[in-house]
């Protein structure tokens, strides 16, 4: 941290007032890490920094201080407590072997009274210093929130992980071992093949909220109806292990689309997939379509109990696992990212009697 640039009239201004009448002002050496006024403490006075440097901190107590600024030469602390007539609000410690003038709080009345350009100059410096001072702390705060979101990103993907391996720990060593009967070791090898389904999902969900974009994209015109055939083909079989059914109630329009059939086969498995987090005992999810002018419009519905209104406004929010024991609350986020990426919109409502519905309106192709 570089130490706090002094104005040098303010210097010059104080230095000459103070050899005029120099009063009670008195000279002070500070070896490093000298205290030298505590937290807390009385604000009888104001230092000048003649030579050395001098830190101003926080928490001083503690294990690892904050430093809130740096005084170097012609600099000058201490004078908060002067202007606002509380106690220190922070420590003054010794950064290196420094030498100081203390002026005592009358000395300081008096040169501000007689000299109303040093007391401007002095509010000039100290607006600087806090500028410099919020400055900093805005940058730790976003530096804190950074950090914070990358805590709760390794904790969220280690524990949804540890779930799968566990599970594949328990069906290889009953795969393996020679007492296991020949059903049960089918029945190990499908556990074994499902987490291991899971975990892939799960990998590219976190690979896809560590890209600025929703991987490749690359949109090509196709027919929305044999889209939806594609999709059940990937997707049922995936639900019916979890005891959900996916039921068209409108036919599939034919209309052209421009699709990354991949990537929004993706989207939808992250929205059936969290569908069925919320039906465990297994349920329906129903798609219905919808045409305008120039857009398609598909409807999500399941038969689950609905979006909690409190959490509406932040389903789409990376994280939001909402109480769910599995996933890692990336699902939402990566469906709207890529639906976005497909040029189209997402949004999700709850009506009373109905599960969770998401709407999805996608642009559609001006031909095949």
């Amino acid at each position: 941290m570089a130490a706090h640039s002094q104005n040098v009239s303010f210097s010059a201004l104080l230095d000459a007032e103070l050899r005029r009448n120099a009063g009670g002002v008195r000279t002070l050496r500070a070896g490093a890490g000298e205290i030298i006024f505590q937290e807390g403490d009385a604000g009888d006075g104001m230092y000048v920094v003649d030579a050395g440097r001098v830190d101003i901190v926080i928490g001083a107590k503690d294990a690892e201080p904050r430093v809130l600024s740096r005084i170097g030469p012609g600099g000058i602390f201490g004078e908060m407590a002067i202007i606002d007539g509380k106690p220190r609000s922070a420590t003054a410690r010794a950064d290196g072997d420094s030498v100081l003038r203390f002026v005592p709080i009358d000395d300081v009345h008096r040169v501000f009274s007689q000299s109303p350009d040093l007391m401007f100059s002095l509010m000039r410096d100290f607006s600087n210093r806090m500028r410099e001072s919020n400055a900093r702390h805005v940058e730790e705060l976003l530096e804190a929130g950074r950090l914070s979101l990358v805590g709760r990103f390794a904790q969220s993907v280690v524990h949804d992980l540890k779930n799968p391996l566990n599970i594949i720990s328990i069906a290889a060593d009953l795969a393996g071992a020679d007492e296991t009967p020949r059903e049960s070791r089918v029945m190990a090898v499908g556990m074994i093949r499902r987490e291991v389904k899971r975990l892939t999902t799960m990998v590219n969900e976190v690979l896809d909220f560590t890209r600025q974009t929703p991987g490749t994209v690359v949109l090509t015109p196709m027919a929305f109806r044999d889209f939806v055939r594609v999709l059940l083909d990937e997707i049922g079989p995936l639900a019916g292990d979890r005891g959900v059914k996916i039921v068209c109630e409108t036919s599939p329009p034919g209309v052209p689309v421009n699709i990354d059939e991949r990537r929004l086969v993706q989207a939808f498995y992250n929205l059936i997939n969290n569908a069925a987090d919320f039906m465990p005992k297994g349920g329906t999810v129903t798609l219905r379509f919808a045409l305008t002018a120039d857009e398609l419009q598909v409807e999500v519905e399941d038969s689950g109990t609905g979006i909690a209104p409190e959490i509406a406004e932040r389903l789409f929010q990376p994280f939001a696992t909402f109480g769910k024991k599995t996933g890692t609350g990336l699902g939402l986020s990566i469906c709207k990212r890529i639906i976005e990426a497909h040029k189209g919109r997402i949004r999700a409502r709850s009506e009373p009697g109905h599960g969770a519905i998401f709407v999805i309106t996608l642009p559609l192709a001006k031909s095949l």
